[in-house]
């Protein structure tokens, strides 16, 4: 793909070679509220990562470019897809949330928009709620905001609240408290929840269905794939410029049959 969302990725061997090592190590980090059933050591992930994305399988390939596989990544767009148009047809209650605000709040919104459009209550539970996250500085306080319908975190103070800016975040702990605000609510739960990092991984770690784009330096989906608990895993890159991603939406809601 002329903008590396597939083909060869921005993301380095040697950082995904990384992940793969902390996760191993059961690194919360990369783990993103997943509980992995199995061991799951280096060559395994790679295994797993040369199945799943296309990367190579080569455990003695240690430096240099990574690749992901176009087909594979449309593959899984097309069951992501069904997903998005299965909640749909049954107008399921749906939760969309990103640890990549700056990059991939557009995609998910314009399926928020779609999905809303078809009868679906899309979920904006525990607005504002504060949450403590540990990160490399320490434990930071971030506040949840909802960006047209799409969760996210941002600083206490920095943007006015519904503004398309936020924090880059891999932590459950955010899907963690807006599922528990929704069952201590008076609203609905969530039939399916859409997004990436801790968002997919913490909600399919409690049971609910998940479906989400995954870069190849983030094994965790793809181990919550194959292991039942995360529906979709799209490989994909997830950190390009916003822009890039429009086809992709085009794509989604054309094979969802949500398109306007």
């Amino acid at each position: 793909m002329a903008a590396k969302l597939a083909g060869e990725v921005a993301t380095a061997r040697e950082v995904s070679l990384r992940s793969y090592q902390l996760f191993g190590a059961g690194d919360p980090r990369v783990l993103l509220g997943l509980e992995p059933q199995q061991g799951w050591p280096e060559r395994e992930l790679v295994r797993l990562m040369a199945e799943r994305c296309g990367v190579s399988g080569d455990v003695r390939y240690r430096v240099g470019p990574d690749c992901i596989d176009p087909e594979r990544t449309l593959d899984a767009l097309d069951a992501f897809a069904e997903k998005l148009g299965e909640a749909a047809a049954n107008r399921t209650p749906v939760l969309f949330g990103t640890g990549h605000p700056h990059r991939l709040v557009d995609f998910y919104a314009a399926l928020a928009d779609a999905l809303s459009a078809a009868g679906c209550e899309v979920l904006t539970p525990a607005q504002d709620r504060r949450v403590d996250i540990t990160t490399r500085f320490g434990v930071r306080t971030y506040n949840l905001d909802y960006v047209r319908g799409v969760a996210l975190m941002r600083e206490p103070g920095a943007q006015e609240p519904g503004s398309d800016t936020g924090v880059h975040s891999h932590s459950p702990l955010p899907v963690r408290v807006v599922l528990q605000a929704a069952a201590e609510g008076a609203g609905p739960l969530p039939g399916l929840v859409v997004g990436d990092h801790g968002w997919v991984c913490g909600a399919g770690q409690l049971g609910f269905e998940a479906i989400g784009l995954a870069d190849v330096d983030d094994p965790a989906l793809f181990v919550g794939e194959a292991e039942g608990r995360v529906a979709v895993a799209v490989p994909l890159d997830d950190a390009v410029r916003s822009v890039y991603y429009r086809p992709l939406t085009r794509y989604v809601l054309n094979r969802a049959c949500l398109s306007r």
